[in-house]
């Protein structure tokens, strides 16, 4: 029986730079997090994908791929066994277009826009909350940004092609901005800096649209996350002032402390220390009256006392204050075990833990805490800090046994240092 290419796999993998043997290595690697055992993809299994022999992967690795990717199954081409596949259109005649017969049959009638209501907005609100749940796991993705980037389209989809309220339709626009806000997040966490201005423009213009105070809080606060990695401290810091003057600080101390703390790490930045000293303390200050108990939106759940320790944590090391920083790290780390989904967030408290005792002259201690992070999640800004912290090694210790020993179990795993 013949069967039919796959193309849409094909074309994410060539979009990707992937061939089928790289695949099955980041699907296994996918597996072995869901489930605590490596998975068993090889090339072949790929290519049997991309050859249309086999249309349904197994159960664990349609999840996989659904996870790696940050797609559903059939936008990779898949479809369940049983179901029809899709007749190709004919090709159009290569001598040019022709009038309609007499025997065409006329458009068909459409009808009424199809009525978009709350339920369409609590099911994209969900697919959010995945998208947040899956960056809180494994940190900015290609996969997660390009997962981020469909749902925006399918927000925007249901305000062209259905009839809503306004009350609907600004809670789309609001979905719609906070998609936009996870790609720009996953972009700039992987160092994609055009992909992430462009989806910074795109969130900024869609939160205007939707009205909604924390859309806006969302968007300028990852601004300020962008401006931070381009090295850009002045915008960073004004993107964090325009955060700070929303009216939804007033209303939430919350989102004021979450204002106040990342305000402390751009101040930092421009080693502003009694500036960055200060917001640290308006942080806690409002964090102690926020109730935890009220709805907020997904993205911002992660941040309580652990969070706050966190940002903390990164302005202190900017000012080379190292004792307070692993006082901060060992407080977040103590409060994140009880939160085992802020998994990206507790690997990064640890390699900043690991810096601070680095500094201190604690390398063996230093180089204990870091090899507690699985490197399979040294991707991404995760693996950018490890090789920083490996470099930094290298720099203060040259020829400890420690650090050889730490260099050679890191460039075993992929890392690559740079001096900092």
């Amino acid at each position: 029986m013949a069967t039919t290419r796959n193309q849409a796999l094909a074309d994410w993998m060539t979009a990707h730079a992937l061939t089928a043997a790289e695949l099955a290595t980041r699907l296994n690697a996918q597996l072995a997090t869901l489930t605590g055992r490596p998975g068993t993809a090889t090339d072949r299994t790929v290519r049997r994908w991309l050859c249309g022999e086999v249309t349904w992967p197994q159960t664990g690795q349609r999840e996989a791929l659904a996870r790696l990717t940050g797609l559903a199954l059939q936008d990779l081409g898949f479809a369940p066994r049983g179901a029809a596949s899709p007749t190709p259109a004919a090709p159009a005649p290569s001598d040019g277009p022709h009038p309609p017969t007499a025997d065409a049959a006329p458009p068909a009638f459409r009808g009424p826009p199809a009525r978009v209501g709350l339920a369409d907005v609590a099911r994209l609100a969900a697919k959010l909350t995945e998208v947040v749940d899956v960056d809180h796991r494994h940190g900015g993705t290609q996969a997660l940004e390009n997962g981020a980037a469909h749902l925006v389209r399918q927000a925007l989809d249901l305000q062209q092609h259905g009839s809503a309220s306004t009350r609907v339709r600004g809670k789309l626009y609001a979905l719609a901005a906070a998609f936009a806000s996870s790609a720009l997040w996953a972009a700039t966490d992987g160092h994609r800096f055009t992909a992430a201005e462009q989806h910074l423009h795109q969130a900024v213009t869609l939160a205007g649209l939707s009205a909604d105070p924390a859309a806006g809080y969302h968007v300028w606060g990852l601004a300020g996350g962008l401006y931070r990695q381009l090295g850009r401290h002045t915008d960073a810091l004004a993107a964090a002032d325009v955060n700070r003057a929303l009216s939804i600080n007033r209303r939430d101390p919350l989102f004021a402390s979450l204002a106040h703390v990342s305000t402390a790490v751009h101040h930092a930045d421009l080693t502003d220390r009694t500036a960055a000293l200060r917001s640290i303390g308006h942080a806690q200050d409002s964090l102690d009256r926020a109730d935890p108990s009220l709805p907020r939106p997904p993205w911002i759940r992660f941040y309580d006392q652990a969070g706050l320790d966190l940002f903390s944590l990164m302005s202190l090391l900017t000012l080379g204050q190292w004792p307070q920083a692993e006082a901060r790290a060992h407080n977040a780390l103590a409060l994140l075990r009880h939160r085992p989904g802020l998994a990206r967030n507790r690997y990064r408290v640890t390699i900043h833990l690991a810096r601070a005792q680095l500094e201190q002259g604690a390398l063996e201690a230093a180089t204990t805490t870091i090899a507690t992070i699985p490197p399979t999640t040294w991707h991404g800004r995760t693996g950018r800090l490890i090789a920083a912290f490996t470099a930094r090694t290298t720099a203060l210790s040259p020829d400890a046994a420690e650090t050889r020993a730490w260099n050679a179990y890191a460039r075993h795993h992929g890392i690559v240092t740079r001096h900092v």
